[in-house]
């Protein structure tokens, strides 16, 4: 599809049917978001994601899905559900969201949920069991329309996203390979809701110092400050950062010494780098490990690597990108998309097949005290997604 394609008549005439028959649902999607932010479900609490899963399967096999958990080995389990009776090599898109929330338990005794001015407030609103909503609402419109996808959709629903996916990335990794693309439901990025078409790639570096212990009174001349050394050597990371390539370098977190009259044997340093590229990503790896001590009798020890391959704009990415783009044409409305700093299991799926990110609900306070949704914007991007679900699979993968 070409930048200046737009929708045909018909197209538009689908869309906003759609469009009219899941904002007829609002009550019932704000019921529904409702209900699973009041089910509170943080990573560290595996077992309080099989609540979420237990309003999520009637949910699916209402919708004719064949509903399956798999079991979480260091996580809490997982949630997969396919289309009943789906053809074992019949083309699948993949849609991907999250059960876990950043949000401890008993936060709802002081962030209860609750609508107020078209918005929805509440841990887990935005980020992200409005996407997953979205998810249930989007198949329910098409149901009801009559609209079956030619490529069938295919639900998984992790519960250890938000510390990275350590136990579940196998399974999107898995269901990534054989998908014609994924749909990942993470919230849009910004209050204008743009679609992420891009993320960065995170590393993540520990770097060691060892020097030579002293007292720093009597003799300190025979000692060698791994704190010194470690100075520089924080230094060197800083100038690494290239805000023209989108590339960032941060000492987080520093440690080292015993006592304050003794010069310190060892001192640390982690270090988290964002990159736009796996270009960019190798040649940070390159510089860091190449750091030399300037200190004498001091030696520095690097681990670690960028382990999160970034989103990029590959030509996959970017049609799947322009059907977004005419899919919400059809609906009255120009979509625009952009770059997030953060990653997600797009990242991943990306490795594998075509992706499109920030497909969930539009609204603004993840992770903070103010999240909340704004509703009649999301319930649009759950039309968007219902006409996405209806396009034909990719001939390219």
């Amino acid at each position: 599809m070409s930048e200046d394609a737009i929708p045909d008549e018909r197209a538009t005439e689908d869309g906003l049917r759609t469009l009219e028959q899941i904002r007829g649902m609002r009550d019932e999607f704000v019921d529904f978001l409702s209900a699973l932010c009041r089910v509170e479900s943080p990573t560290d609490h595996p077992a309080t994601q099989s609540g979420v899963h237990a309003l999520l399967e009637p949910a699916f096999t209402d919708l004719g899905y064949e509903v399956r958990v798999i079991e979480g080995r260091t996580s809490g389990n997982h949630f997969l559900a396919m289309p009943r009776g789906r053809a074992k090599r019949a083309p699948s898109q993949l849609l991907i969201g999250h059960s876990d929330t950043v949000w401890p338990l008993e936060t709802l005794e002081r962030m209860p949920v609750h609508e107020q001015d078209g918005r929805l407030h509440g841990p887990g609103t935005l980020d992200m069991k409005g996407g997953l909503s979205l998810i249930v609402f989007a198949l329910r419109a098409l149901r009801d329309l009559g609209h079956e996808p030619e490529v069938a959709p295919v639900v998984f629903v992790n519960s250890d996203e938000e510390v990275g996916s350590p136990d579940s990335k196998k399974h999107v990794r898995r269901l990534a390979r054989a998908a014609n693309r994924a749909l990942v439901l993470e919230p849009a990025l910004g209050q204008s809701g743009l679609i992420k078409t891009a993320r960065k790639g995170l590393g993540r570096f520990e770097v060691t110092v060892r020097g030579r212990a002293a007292h720093a009174g009597l003799d300190p001349e025979a000692g060698a400050s791994a704190i010194v050394e470690l100075s520089h050597v924080i230094q060197e990371l800083n100038r690494l950062n290239n805000p023209a390539q989108g590339t960032t370098v941060n000492v987080g977190l520093i440690g080292g010494g015993t006592r304050p009259n003794v010069i310190a044997a060892e001192a640390t340093a982690s270090v988290d780098v964002r990159v736009t590229s796996m270009e960019h990503g190798r040649r940070v790896e390159e510089q860091v490990h190449a750091i030399e001590p300037v200190t004498p009798n001091v030696s520095i020890e690097v681990t670690g690597g960028v382990r999160v391959a970034p989103l990029e704009r590959t030509p996959r990415n970017v049609l799947l990108w322009n059907e977004a783009r005419l899919r919400g044409l059809e609906l009255g409305f120009d979509l625009d998309h952009g770059m997030a700093g953060g990653g997600s299991d797009g990242n991943t799926t990306s490795l594998f097949t075509a992706t499109l990110d920030g497909l969930g609900c539009i609204g603004d306070g993840a992770h903070a005290d103010h999240e909340h949704i704004v509703i009649d914007p999301s319930l649009d991007r759950c039309a968007l997604l219902a006409r996405l679900l209806m396009t034909p699979a990719f001939t390219t993968k």
